[in-house]
């Protein structure tokens, strides 16, 4: 099944077209628990810093994103497409070097699909938040804004506000390219420069 990602990343700066990406799925590679098992996703050479499944995924699959390892910087996204063009997304998921924001269904390296639409993984580092005088702030920004343009990811709540500045300078640089891609059996394993590392899988039910 063929499917087309096309990104749309605005800045403050500036806009920026990514360009379209047609790939077609082979086959899974694993069957384990009555799930096929797969470790099909790309890096298309045009969008280094963009993770995306080869094959759409589709009501009730499982995305299975396990960080092994992430600076205390870094945080690890996951959009999907809200607009037909995909010119704004949605947060699914956003990790820190603690782990998930959010946790579901008791795992946080989980997600359940509740619908078929265009899914896409990405690094961003933010800046390390100064927290003298910010009564309550955490040491990693933990409410984002649910809706932006595509690998913009915009803190908020009371240590985004505290560090504003920084934070404005932030928005205006991209996601972190990947550096080396990998498959291990059905897991697609990713790294970047920083030395952290994903591991990505696909499950889906065989009935």
């Amino acid at each position: 099944m063929a499917w087309t990602l096309v990104l749309f990343a605005l800045s403050a700066s500036a806009q920026t077209n990514l360009p379209g990406v047609n790939v077609t799925a082979p086959l899974y590679t694993t069957q384990h628990g009555g799930y096929l098992i797969s470790g099909d996703f790309k890096v298309d050479p045009r969008m280094p810093s963009v993770i995306f499944p080869a094959q759409a995924l589709v009501k009730d699959d499982i995305l299975s994103v396990e960080p092994i390892h992430l600076n205390d910087d870094e945080y690890l996204v996951i959009q999907e497409c809200i607009t037909a063009d995909c010119s704004q997304a949605a947060i699914v998921r956003v990790w820190d070097s603690s782990g998930a924001n959010i946790v579901t269904g008791n795992s946080e390296n989980r997600i359940w699909i509740k619908h078929e639409n265009k899914y896409f993984i990405w690094l961003k580092r933010l800046p390390e938040m100064s927290l003298i005088g910010c009564q309550g702030c955490d040491a990693h920004f933990t409410t984002f804004q649910k809706v932006s343009p595509p690998l913009v990811l915009i803190a908020d709540g009371e240590a985004a506000a505290h560090n504003q500045e920084a934070m404005l300078a932030a928005e205006r640089e991209g996601p972190l390219n990947v550096v080396r891609e990998t498959h291990e059996g059905s897991t697609f394993v990713v790294a970047y420069a920083g030395g952290s590392t994903i591991r990505i899988r696909r499950m889906h039910a065989t009935k």
